[in-house]
């Protein structure tokens, strides 16, 4: 998708839920802090304005991107009511293939921790080729992954109760 044209978190068109009945985990990677720390804020910041209740957000930092699949597995087994799970994280580029292996298999384990539970569990790591590119895509100029990354959440925990 090209995105050089345009702020990829404005949902002027589109219908949020409602997410005061909802308990949504937060799973957000350490590793380039700068950067997950900004998509965690946009995510947070979306939960709530959007009517969850601080109470209702849980909040689980992990070392890496890495470890986004075994923390959603774990708040999916352990966590009672829980609704959605938001992973937050940034790989970037380097000069080995670690970036491939590491961004096929967050996103694999992803979805496979959603299709096991029958529960979203969100797609909001940052996969880019440098920092100014994360940067960009984390409250910069297209956007905030985390408050896409929300959005999706609120509506993907609507879609699964109202089915």
């Amino acid at each position: 998708m090209a995105t050089h044209l345009k702020n990829l978190s404005d949902f002027s068109h589109t219908t949020i839920p409602d997410g005061s009945g909802f308990k949504i985990a937060i799973v957000v990677a350490e590793w380039n802090a700068k950067i997950t720390g900004a998509l965690y804020q946009g995510a947070y910041n979306t939960l709530i304005k959007h009517g969850v209740k601080e109470e209702n957000i849980i909040s689980a930092p992990v070392p890496g991107s890495f470890e986004l699949t075994a923390a959603a597995e774990i708040l999916l087994t352990q966590q009672v009511g829980l609704h959605a799970v938001i992973c937050l994280g940034c790989v970037i580029q380097g000069d080995t293939k670690h970036f491939d292996f590491i961004c096929e298999a967050v996103a694999n384990g992803i979805t496979n921790v959603g299709i096991k539970h029958s529960k979203p569990v969100i797609f909001g790591v940052l996969t880019t080729n440098d920092e100014q590119q994360a940067i960009d895509r984390a409250g910069g100029k297209h956007g905030n992954k985390g408050d896409e990354a929300a959005i999706t959440a609120l509506k993907m925990a609507h879609f699964a109760a109202t089915i």
